[in-house]
């Protein structure tokens, strides 16, 4: 999930979707917002209880996971996404491609609904990502912070939500809500103001958005994995490889290296299907073993 937070038009939540999380994730992070709307209110021996509810040893190991693959791989990351900018994106299109096969598969029942949602969320999605043709920031942009709190308290809120969302970084957010120099330049100069409005504005985001996409995906599970499905598939503008890889949002056809992208993109998609195959295969292996054992 930090390797794919890195890349502009992947998100860790295309991720936990692949590797069978999400569920787990968005319940983990709704149990604390629970608990801290339990501690704001005052209520401590619900918000005790609620802190036992949540998988912390799961939860932990997750983000010492994305933290550990962020300062490891991004440097390297980042310097082939320069260095090999269509060969690179043609491998996240392909991840992106076997991700949609395998979120598609979580849909019970694909009807005029779901399909609609799919195919509407999809289009606003590629849509709005194509109100910037550059996904980066130039390297001679100032990294200076002119907007108030409330803008960073905002841009946190935003930012935390596409997170954990398939089909969109927070930082290409940022990128789109004209915020990403300012966090920089915050960063840098170590003015804490507007950081502390930016965690503020993320831990808000994050508690009232995971409380109702934990409650959305309870009782509206098929509508809500189609958004999904039709996220990642806006987002395959940003990874359509050429002309400049993840580096824009402009589309153009294929042009001299096109065979060897072709063929990353085609090992990607099934990378993504083989791993979620051999889950399943395990998994659904598991309770034959029990049931063979038993009857002998």
């Amino acid at each position: 999930m930090g390797s794919a937070d890195i890349v502009p038009g992947v998100s860790g939540g295309t991720v936990a979707l692949v590797l069978g999380i999400y569920d787990q994730l968005i319940t983990n992070i709704s149990t604390g917002a629970r608990g801290l709307k339990q501690l704001l209110t005052g209520d401590i021996a619900g918000f005790r209880k609620t802190l036992t509810e949540v998988e912390w040893v799961w939860l932990v190991s997750l983000l010492v996971g994305i933290l550990a693959a962020i300062v490891a791989l991004a440097s390297l990351i980042e310097r082939l996404l320069h260095e090999q900018p269509v060969r690179m994106a043609s491998l996240f299109l392909g991840l992106i491609i076997g991700s949609v096969w395998v979120a598609a598969r979580l849909i019970d029942r694909f009807d005029a609904v779901t399909v609609t949602i799919m195919l509407g969320v999809g289009t606003v999605m590629f849509l709005l990502l194509g109100l910037r043709t550059d996904t980066e920031v130039a390297d001679d942009a100032l990294e200076v912070v002119t907007k108030s709190s409330w803008a960073f308290f905002l841009a946190g809120a935003i930012t935390i939500c596409a997170m954990i969302l398939p089909g969109i970084s927070g930082s290409f957010i940022l990128v789109m809500l004209g915020m990403y120099t300012e966090v920089l330049g915050a960063v840098n100069d170590r003015d804490f103001a507007p950081l502390i409005a930016f965690m503020v504005g993320a831990v808000v985001g994050l508690a009232l958005f995971s409380t109702l996409l934990h409650w959305l995906l309870e009782n509206y599970h098929n509508w809500v994995m189609a958004a999904m499905v039709g996220l990642m598939l806006g987002s395959t503008r940003v990874l359509w490889a050429w002309p400049n890889g993840t580096n824009s949002t402009t589309l153009a056809a294929p042009s001299d290296d096109v065979v060897v992208p072709l063929l990353i993109t085609l090992f990607g998609a099934i990378l993504v299907i083989g791993v979620d195959y051999l889950g399943r295969h395990f998994t659904d292996a598991e309770p034959e073993t029990v049931t063979s054992s038993i009857s002998f």
